[in-house]
């Protein structure tokens, strides 16, 4: 026990006789790695910026992609199922959300997606796309309303037709006549248009009951003119052509002009008694309305064009 104290009281003693020198070791160090450091770090400094400036970055790239690196890193993560969550939390960083702002909204993002967009190889893609689609939705009118013939007529007659049937049928011919009167319509408006800028800027028109008689029956001219010139020319209507129909005279040629302007006055005829003179249809062997039995034609499917 004695010893212990003396042991004691000689440490104690012995670190109190050598606290001045090592507090002069490190006054004297101190000066020393200052002057190490001020030294060094510019050294490092030039050391690092010529290794990077030479080939090292390139050799340190390829050995990376030679050696698998990333795939390993990758794998590694997936094995340990940590790949989710390392993905997640760089999504979300807001750093890489920051980076990704900024990549999207430079001028340079922008200058491509603009070029890639005005290319003609995507234009022609849209195109095609459009086309594609549009004519698909055609596809489904034209069938679902050659159905809707087949089905009125079976609630109707109760008696099915015979197979292959080229006659069009009501609602079809209803589908194609709705279409022509809207481009009937939209013609009219636009002369419509042209004549009253016409009037504003010459004065009234002369004689003034032409212009009435005109202006009073220019939807029903328009309408005659319509379907004159088209059945007479093409055999069809663009309402018809939309829905695979022709019109057809006894020769299976387009009707003359004659035979196109009785089948139009049938077709007033037809109209003017709600639709009255279109009820033959379903029942008649050829699916014939009134304009079709004062004209001496009939409304085909236009296989040709399927």
């Amino acid at each position: 026990m004695a010893g212990d104290g003396r042991r004691s009281r000689f440490g104690a003693a012995g670190r109190l006789a050598f606290f001045p020198a090592r507090v002069a070791a490190r006054a004297s160090r101190a000066p020393l790695e200052a002057a190490a450091d001020d030294h060094l770090i510019p050294e490092l400094a030039r050391i690092t910026d010529r290794a990077l400036a030479g080939p090292l970055p390139e050799e340190l790239a390829r050995s990376v992609v030679e050696h698998h690196v990333l795939e390993r890193i990758v794998s590694e993560l997936a094995a340990r199922g940590e790949l989710d969550r390392v993905v997640d939390n760089a999504l979300a960083s807001p750093r890489t959300k920051e980076l990704t702002d900024r990549i999207v909204r430079s001028d340079e993002v922008r200058g491509a997606i603009q070029e890639i967009v005005a290319s003609p190889e995507v234009r022609a893609a849209v195109t095609e796309q459009t086309a594609g689609l549009f004519d698909d939705l055609l596809d489904e009118l034209r069938q679902g309303a050659g159905r809707m013939d087949g089905g009125v007529e079976r609630a109707i007659r109760r008696a099915p037709r015979a197979a292959g049937n080229v006659y069009a049928g009501v609602v079809t011919r209803a589908v194609a006549l709705g279409v022509d009167a809207f481009l009937i319509i939209a013609i009219f408006t636009v002369l419509s248009g042209f004549a009253a800028l016409i009037s504003s800027l010459v004065g009234t028109l002369r004689p003034t009951w032409l212009v009435d008689v005109l202006l009073g029956g220019g939807g029903g001219i328009v309408a005659c003119g319509y379907l004159i010139l088209f059945w007479s020319g093409a055999g069809r209507t663009p309402g018809m052509h939309l829905l695979h129909l022709r019109v057809r005279g006894p020769g299976g040629d387009p009707p003359s002009v004659a035979r196109a302007v009785v089948r139009t006055l049938g077709t007033w005829l037809a109209i003017v008694p709600l639709f009255a003179g279109y009820l033959p249809v379903p029942f008649d062997r050829r699916r014939r309305g009134l304009p079709d039995y004062l004209a001496g034609t009939e409304v085909v499917y236009d296989e040709r064009a399927r």
